[in-house]
């Protein structure tokens, strides 16, 4: 049973729902659609929204529900708990910092693209010294009610209950294992010779045309879901719109396939929400590591298994024609897990890719402490990136103006990244242990009894439970980053 405070505050996050998938489905134009003319507006749009968001979950109103409130069903206690968590977030801003901080993210995103084309940091500067000014403030605020320092205040934001604390000694563990394990691999892979090439060309609208073919495959409705392109592929729109985008290359296919496979695992996730809570926290996702293992567990733990290449290669060649050897298990395994020391971080291997991550993370906690300027950030970056793994970008474009997310108020995003990779490799080897067959299904292009698992101990549960919990429940333990590590090492690290 719940009470009529609860009821009406219920009622208020279903309107402000409903407000945040407007907000969302702007954001998705501006990336995929919108002229470049239209951006101030833009700005100004989402701005006004935020704004009267924020209005509406800080009324006078709200806190006296909140004190009067009470529910017993399992799942109202923890939409209850869950909005009390979030008002006590958005209590601690003033409606004009999060106007300000949405309007200045606006900005330096439009100015990004055109930066990150001239690879010209100094173009951009300006605008992401402001965003990072209002998010150091936003931080602050955030530290004074939730008690944790100022950047776990906003990676709580992400993904509550996972702090610097618990992620820093697992991302120094990382990187002493690469010392050894990236050498290891490249001498592994320099034994087995390079890989052939895919057999052009490759027509922009095969690759559209095998990218939603793909998708429908795994399980995305044609009837909920859209494919565009933009310049840095995401998952948007609401879980029931949901709006895919990914970028081609004429030169190589993987570039759209393979993040196409990834976005369709978060738009899966969205799909798989429970709708008997939708619009209400408890019915969104669990955080975002929790949405970036959805999307690893599609892309690299089952599209580029080598059950589900065995099934791929076929297809790719009554695509493209040519040799059938470069359509081989082997040879499609040789170029989609080529092991290599990239600059970018979205092209980087399963081995490399926590590098990118762990610079990013120390990069961003620097900057909210105050203890790494922007000005100051393209030499900390290349300077990282090579102590990571000993390269060095050769322009700004390849270095710290590659990503979106900092440029529009992203701070504390990234470890995200990595604790869902990590969780990924958790979560399918629970999935193979209780599904029999589950490998043979992906050899015929089926996902169906891996997404059947997932429905039920990952997507079903919203965000009822935390990180953590999600994984006992799924696995029987907590984050074990040994699973990661143990696939990486048969993918990786063993002779074939």
């Amino acid at each position: 049973m719940s009470n009529a405070a609860y009821q009406r505050l219920a009622h208020r996050m279903s309107r402000l729902g409903a407000l945040g998938e407007a907000a969302a489905m702007l954001h998705w134009d501006a990336s995929a659609m919108m002229p470049r003319g239209g951006g101030a507006a833009r700005g100004e749009q989402l701005a006004a929204l935020a704004g009267l968001s924020h209005e509406l979950f800080t009324a006078p109103g709200m806190a006296a529900d909140l004190a009067e409130a009470s529910a017993e069903e399992p799942w109202a206690a923890a939409n209850l708990e869950l909005i009390r968590r979030s008002h006590a977030r958005s209590a601690a801003l003033s409606t004009a910092l999060v106007e300000a901080s949405t309007r200045a993210n606006s900005a330096c995103e439009k100015v990004w693209r055109e930066a990150k084309a001239q690879s010209d940091f100094a173009m951009v500067r300006p605008y992401l010294e402001e965003v990072l000014r209002l998010q150091r403030e936003t931080a602050q605020a955030l530290s004074a009610v939730t008690g944790l320092s100022p950047y776990d205040s906003l990676m709580e934001g992400y993904q509550r209950g996972v702090t610097s604390a618990e992620v820093e000694p697992v991302f120094d563990a990382y990187e002493a294992s690469l010392r050894d394990a990236l050498p290891r691999a490249e001498e592994i892979q320099a034994r087995r010779g390079a890989p052939i090439p895919l057999p052009g060309p490759f027509p922009i609208e095969k690759q559209r045309e095998l990218c939603r073919r793909l998708s429908l495959r795994i399980g995305l409705e044609a009837d909920h879901s859209r494919l565009d392109e933009s310049v840095h592929p995401f998952c948007g729109g609401t879980p029931s719109d949901v709006r895919i985008t990914t970028f081609y290359s004429e030169s190589d296919p993987a570039k759209a396939l393979l993040g196409v496979l990834h976005e369709t695992g978060h738009a899966l996730y969205e799909r798989g929400l429970p709708e008997d809570h939708a619009r209400q926290p408890v019915g969104e996702a669990a955080g975002m590591a929790a949405h970036e293992s959805q999307s690893l567990i599609v892309e690299m733990q089952a599209s580029r298994s080598d059950a589900f290449l065995s099934f791929l290669g076929p297809e790719l060649q009554a695509l493209y024609g040519g040799d059938p050897a470069a359509y081989s298990v082997r040879n499609l395994a040789g170029l989609w897990r080529h092991v290599s020391r990239g600059f970018i971080r979205v092209d980087a291997d399963e081995l490399t890719y926590p590098a990118h991550v762990i610079l990013r993370f120390r990069l961003e906690r620097a900057m909210i402490e105050g203890r790494l300027s922007i000005a100051d950030l393209p030499g900390a970056w290349a300077e990282g990136l090579n102590a990571l793994l000993g390269i060095t970008p050769p322009d700004d474009a390849r270095g710290c103006l590659q990503d979106i997310h900092w440029h529009d108020g992203g701070f504390g995003y990234f470890p995200s990244y990595t604790l869902g990779a990590m969780a990924a490799a958790q979560l399918m080897k629970a999935a193979r242990a209780a599904t029999p067959g589950l490998d043979a299904a992906l050899a015929e292009g089926d996902m169906a009894p891996l997404l059947g698992w997932l429905r039920v101990n990952v997507h079903g549960h919203g965000s009822r439970l935390g990180f953590q919990d999600l994984l006992r429940a799924a696995t029987g333990k907590p984050l074990d980053p040994q699973d990661f590590q143990d696939h990486l090492t048969a993918r990786y690290l063993l002779e074939a």
